[in-house]
Order: C-alpha cells, then structure tokens, then sequence
C-alpha cells in the first residue's frame, strides 16, 4: 500500500501575518483602560466608589497565543474550510468571533460524522486544552492541516502521565471527568500501547474514599460505581492499585491538589509502609496559581463586593469564585450586561449550576462609599473587564471619563 503523503508543514506566525494578526486581536480585546488602572497600581476611585483589580487577571499567555494561532489560521488559509476541536477557550465572546470568521467547531466528546467528512484540504484547530489521542488519529488519518494550540502546561502533564503509563504507574488525575483538558490527559494515561489506566478524581470526599479504599479494600463493584466514567475500560482497583501517581487538570484549586497529594501519600504509606509505590508531580499552570494568588492578596483589603468575570464552563474562573465567595458577597458574570441595575445582577450560581438572579443593594446600604473588587479568569479578555468597570461606575452615578 502506498504511503499516504505528508502534510507540507505551515507556519501560521509567520511576521507578516502576526503583525495583521496583532491589530487584529487589539482591537477585539484590549483595553488602554484597564491598562491604565493597572498602571496606577490596580485602584481607580471616583466619586463614591473605589474599584480594585487583582494582581493578575484576565489572558494568560497561553490563551492569547491560542487565540493568535487561531486568527492566523484565518489569514493564511482564507479560503480553506476551518475546524475547530470542541471551544478555542472557555469564553462565549471569544468562540463567537471564531464563528464569526466561519470557524466551525467539531464535537470534542467523541468522533461523529463530521469527522468522516473532513478532507485533506480542511484545516483542523486544536484547542487551548488540547484534544484527546482519538479525534487527533482520526484528523491525521484524513490528513488535514493542522494548527495546534494545545498550551504548555498542558503538555507537561501529558509528560508526566505518560511516564507513569511507561513504568505501570496507574494516574490518580485531580480534575473534572468531562472537561476537554481532563479528557485528552486521560487519553494520554493510556500511554503509546493504550493498556495504562487512571483514575479521575473531583474532591477531597473522593480522595478520602480512595484513600480508605488503598488502606483496607472494600466493595469494588461500590468502588466502580462511585467512580463511573472516571477510568478506562479493564480498569480493577484491587490491581491497578498497586502504585499510583499523581496529576491534575492545570486549572484545578491548587491548594486543594496540594491536599489530595497529601492524602494519598500518606494511604500509600500506611498500606505499604512507605511511599516507594507513590508519585507526584505540581502540574497546576503557574497563571491559575498566579491568579488564585493574587485574589487572596486582594481579599485582604476590605471590599464590599466581589465581580468574577469569565465564561460559566471556565473551571479556573469558578475556583476564583470558590475563593471570593468564602470571604464576601461574590457575582460570576459572564459580562457587563448581566449587572441589570444596583438592584439586581444576573450571574451563575456554582453550587446549584445554575444562572439566577439575586438581588445585592443590600451590600451598599447606609454607605456612603463601597468598594468593590474585579478579577477575571484567564480567558477572559480585557475588553469585557473595562466594560464591567464602566458599567461598575455608571450604575454608582459616577460614570468615568478618560477623554
């Protein structure tokens, strides 16, 4: 059978595309304001209201360099039919300028017809969160042009989870089952001869059941249960047990992967009486960390509100939430249009998964002066950002102007 011929490589950032490129994305989603409030030290007060902005906010460097990739695509096959694995990111403002560009997106949870349509001339984009081992066989096997976005740190845990497959380490993942990272590190679990397991875990109520589980056994039927759709077919917790290794979804509460390592080793030591069968590795991306941090610094100067910015499905904008909503009233907005009035915001509700309405004047009563704090996930442009602050304003009757 004849070798199917190889895709000549393309090189999307090239110079002369970046710089349209650069122009581009500037105007879609920068702000000379929010840089400006960054630039006096992330503290803007008018009137009867001060608004601070945390440390760090908003695009990561792998989100823009994914968007970038994305926009060049655009430019250096104009007339090629364009795909796009699953969401760029998890911001709705920014998928639908994709869409916009007549991006179309492919399903990411499993290869349907679409796939099968697909022909060596299409271009296939692969998302900030990379995609799992099966769609990638299958792009390669139509033999598109591909684009692949995947970040940095993504790749890392792939690494690192593949090492464990190569030395029969079954991957103990921190992360939410059915979210696009999550899904394709699995995939790489498997390792290059597909027989390597894992296991997903979400909570620390899931680390301590796997814990007990390591310690004393118990009911694997109970076990299975419990953890279906979290481990890949042939997987047996009284085998693939025996030594673990921990990763997680780059986007995860890094405080709370610090305590599920912790967990686990301490399991394994006491079923084995060290740690030799017990690996670990700090895979949680450094902006997620940066930001999380910079939010805790922020939350020690008094606020009266908290204004969480980003997509609903974005898992490193909602461990913001987490953070926020332990210390003060705290609203997760997709973008200015949900803050309805100063009585009323529209923003989504974690706990129940929901978007509600609640009412917040409360939190302005009897003050003359309120402060109110802003962060943003990192995909999360800086557009939407200035657009909440100018909103922020406007509804307190001090509207800014930077003319």
């Amino acid at each position: 059978m004849p070798a199917k011929p190889t895709r000549p490589r393309v090189n999307v950032r090239r110079p002369d595309v970046m710089e349209l490129v650069s122009a581009e994305v500037a105007v879609h989603y920068q702000s000379s304001i929010v840089e400006k409030i960054k630039d006096q030290g992330g503290k803007i007060s008018n009137g009867n209201t001060t608004l601070l902005l945390a440390q760090d906010f908003g695009f990561c460097y792998g989100v823009e360099r994914a968007i970038d990739l994305a926009y060049a695509s655009r430019k250096v096959f104009p007339e090629n039919r364009i795909f796009l694995i699953g969401e760029i990111i998890h911001n709705p403002d920014v998928n639908q300028n994709l869409r916009d560009m007549d991006i179309v997106s492919l399903p990411w949870q499993e290869i349907d017809a679409t796939y099968d349509d697909l022909t060596p001339d299409d271009v296939v984009i692969v998302p900030a969160f990379g995609a799992p081992t099966s769609l990638m066989e299958k792009v390669e096997e139509k033999g598109c042009y591909t684009v692949d976005t995947t970040c940095g740190d993504v790749m890392k845990v792939w690494r690192r989870v593949r090492g464990y497959a190569k030395e029969g380490i079954t991957s103990i993942i921190h992360g939410k089952a059915n979210h696009e990272e999550t899904r394709a590190t699995a995939s790489r679990a498997l390792g290059e001869s597909k027989d390597g397991h894992y296991l997903t875990i979400l909570t620390l109520a899931d680390a301590d059941y796997l814990c007990d589980y390591l310690r004393n056994g118990g009911d694997k039927a109970a076990f299975l249960e419990r953890f279906s759709d979290c481990y890949p077919p042939g997987f047996d917790p009284d085998i693939h047990l025996d030594k673990i290794g921990v990763a997680n979804q780059t986007t995860m509460l890094k405080s709370e992967t610090l305590e599920i390592q912790q967990r686990l080793a301490k399991a394994m030591t006491d079923r084995d009486g060290s740690d030799e069968k017990f690996s670990m590795f700090d895979t949680i991306c450094g902006a997620t960390q940066e930001r999380q941090d910079a939010l805790f610094e922020m939350l020690k100067t008094k606020m009266d509100l908290l204004l969480v910015v980003g997509g609903y499905n974005s898992s490193n904008t909602a461990h913001l939430v987490e953070i926020g909503e332990k210390e003060l009233p705290t609203f997760f907005i997709r973008n200015a249009d949900q803050i309805k009035s100063l009585e009323e915001i529209v923003h989504y509700d974690l706990h129940h998964q929901e978007e509600k309405t609640s009412a917040y004047a409360e939190v302005f009563s009897g003050k003359e002066h309120v402060i109110i704090g802003l962060t943003a996930g990192a995909s999360c442009p800086n557009n939407l950002i200035e657009q909440t602050i100018l909103r922020v304003f406007e509804l307190r009757g001090s509207p800014l102007d930077f003319s």
